[in-house]
């Protein structure tokens, strides 16, 4: 098995099971829009993470890949000439976007998976996708177009699976044993295996605080526990689930013999 089938078979070991997910009355995936706003809020004007450097260093126009609310990217305002966010999430689109015009940013949104939506891009000086490839099955056509598309490109992810701290809760509320990969080094392997050799920085950061009631809440749903099960969860969950988490960001500049002359549209 290479390196890439393994990251792939990894990430599908965390499929809910079956019997499990019919018995959700919420889907378990969604996540809370107030996570990545109040993600963007926090470092807006503040620079701080070695993500930020990358983007800082290289500048000029950008391309955010699984924008959010723009906390990858819209730091960085003061180095970035135009940028682009493509998300799934519509709603957070225009959170960014309100963030971008505040900034008197010059700023493009689009609706879409990357790299389903590589065609509407241009040719940028960064590319930039943070806390998105753990939801990425087949890296290999998701790196090449990054890599098509930008001079430079930068990833950010979590040491491990974000997942994996809930492991022990479903250990203890369905008796499952959940998957420990993969994991950032299994990243690397898998880029190296693609062609790519990126320099690999370690760091880490305060978990961001989140509202005890919202916790519970988005984790029930995770868990897919009924709603009848909410005081039990809570019970489980205090003291809070607050600590250090430990990222990695992957920076490398692709390798071309030419490089196309298409730029990305100014216009919001």
């Amino acid at each position: 098995m290479t390196a890439v089938e393994h990251w792939g078979e990894e990430l599908a070991g965390w499929a809910i099971p079956p019997e499990i997910l019919a018995r959700a009355e919420e889907s378990p995936w969604g996540v809370s829009r107030n996570v990545f706003v109040r993600r963007a809020d926090r470092q807006l004007g503040t620079p701080s993470t070695p993500t930020h450097q990358a983007v800082l260093d290289y500048g000029g126009t950008v391309l955010d890949v699984g924008a959010g609310a723009g906390a990858a990217s819209l730091p960085c305002a003061r180095a970035i000439t135009h940028v682009t966010a493509i998300d799934t999430n519509i709603k957070l689109l225009a959170e960014f976007a309100v963030r971008a015009a505040a900034l008197s940013l010059p700023y493009r949104t689009i609706e879409g998976h990357w790299p389903d939506a590589a065609n509407e891009v241009g040719f940028v000086d960064v590319a930039v996708c943070a806390n998105v490839l753990y939801n990425v099955p087949d890296l290999s056509p998701f790196v090449e177009a990054l890599g098509r598309h930008a001079r430079r490109v930068v990833l950010e992810l979590t040491e491990s699976h974000p997942l994996t701290a809930m492991n022990d809760l479903w250990k203890r509320f369905h008796n499952l044993d959940r998957p420990h990969g993969p994991t950032a080094d299994d990243a690397v392997i898998a880029l190296r295996e693609l062609g790519v050799e990126p320099e690999v920085v370690r760091w880490q950061q305060p978990s961001a605080p989140v509202p005890f009631d919202e916790l519970v809440a988005v984790t029930r749903r995770r868990l897919c526990l009924g709603a009848d099960r909410t005081e039990e969860l809570a019970a489980a969950l205090a003291g809070g689930r607050s600590g250090t988490r430990r990222m990695i960001t992957l920076v490398w500049s692709p390798d071309r013999t030419a490089e196309p002359s298409k730029t990305p549209p100014t216009g919001r």
